[in-house]
């Protein structure tokens, strides 16, 4: 049960139809030095072409009728729902879009859904080519099968896919909202839990429009 009302969300102003995605952050050595899984998008595509990005994309209608092997976080559920703007999209079909676009992206299977934890949720500023309401997940590389040592390969989506160091993510062409996730990941880790406060941003930075989900 969903504590507290819905989260009213102002709607952003653009022509474009925004719609609901799912971002795995894959995370290995966290507690040495801390590193995710991440590729680069193609220079033809159409959204952020080129740039360094975690595995992820949009909901797919079907994802709402896969059934999990196991629940999801409770309190990762809790706060996916407190979204009043998008009531159709189920926290399960999240985390369905989430662990079938790791698997299609990178060939890794995530076998132990109840290891995902809400981290954060970006909307895609009015003005870009394509507008997306994503929700990225934690995932620690011990929830994927064959752990550490689990081979991944490039896809049509992401190339040059490779574990970065997050003292090194900055040598990578990122978009500021990926710049924006990964420094607050690097203060929250080593925890692996959802935080305390989830932010909902409205821009590229956290300085600018946010709602905290909490």
């Amino acid at each position: 049960m969903v504590s507290g009302p819905p989260i009213e969300v102002e709607p952003l102003s653009d022509d474009l139809p925004i719609r609901a995605a799912s971002t795995i952050i894959l995370i290995r050595d966290v507690a040495t030095r801390p590193a995710v899984l991440m590729g680069q998008r193609g220079k033809g595509a159409v959204f952020m072409p080129r740039k360094y990005v975690f595995p992820g994309g949009a909901v797919d209608a079907a994802d709402a009728n896969v059934q999990l092997s196991e629940p999801i976080d409770p309190r990762s559920r809790r706060l996916l729902m407190l979204e009043k703007d998008a009531p159709e999209v189920t926290p399960e079909a999240l985390a369905v879009a989430a662990i079938r676009e790791l698997a299609e992206e990178t060939g890794l299977v995530l076998e132990r859904p109840g290891a995902l934890r809400f981290f954060l949720r970006a909307i895609t500023p009015p003005g870009r080519p394509r507008r997306f309401d994503a929700r990225f997940f934690l995932a620690p590389v011990e929830a994927i099968s064959g752990g550490a040592e689990a081979d991944f390969h490039d896809s049509d989506e992401l190339s040059h896919l490779h574990w970065v160091a997050l003292d090194d993510v900055h040598a990578l062409d990122l978009v500021n909202v990926t710049a924006m996730v990964l420094e607050r990941l690097a203060e929250h880790l080593p925890s692996l839990e959802t935080p305390k406060r989830v932010p909902l941003v409205r821009n590229d930075r956290i300085e600018d429009r946010v709602v905290w989900l909490g």
